[in-house]
């Protein structure tokens, strides 16, 4: 019987590695808070100019529903609306303390271990 990636390797060094990478990464990601909210450029907010292409492209395509030009404004809208989301994300990692910070991230990294050395032939 082939173990994990086709070689002789162990599936059981394979599955242990995989739960503790699961569990690692539940826990750092269970401490991580993302929040979001259309920011200020150089002082006033740019979201309502990323709206005219959308509403643009909107009513283009309702004139004339193959208008390529209605297709890349509201493309191109919707676009710059989700590239200005994601560049306003802010991500916080909660206070933990130092032991839950190395079990969780010792998790990780174990797992991961595991896992890449149990893709290796073992003799």
């Amino acid at each position: 019987m082939r173990g994990a990636g086709g070689t002789s390797g162990g599936l059981g060094e394979f599955l242990f590695g995989f739960v503790l990478t699961v569990a690692g990464g539940y826990m750092i990601l269970s401490r991580i808070t993302v929040w979001s909210g259309l920011g200020s450029f150089w002082g006033f907010s740019p979201f309502g100019m990323s709206l005219v292409p959308v509403l643009g492209g909107i009513a283009l395509l309702f004139f004339n529903g193959g208008s390529k030009l209605g297709w890349f404004l509201l493309g191109g809208g919707l676009v710059i609306i989700f590239a200005a989301v994601i560049m306003n994300l802010q991500v916080y990692f909660a206070a933990t303390s130092l032991f839950s910070a190395l079990l969780m991230f010792g998790m990780l990294v174990g797992g991961l271990g595991l896992i890449a050395r149990s893709l290796r032939a073992h003799l």
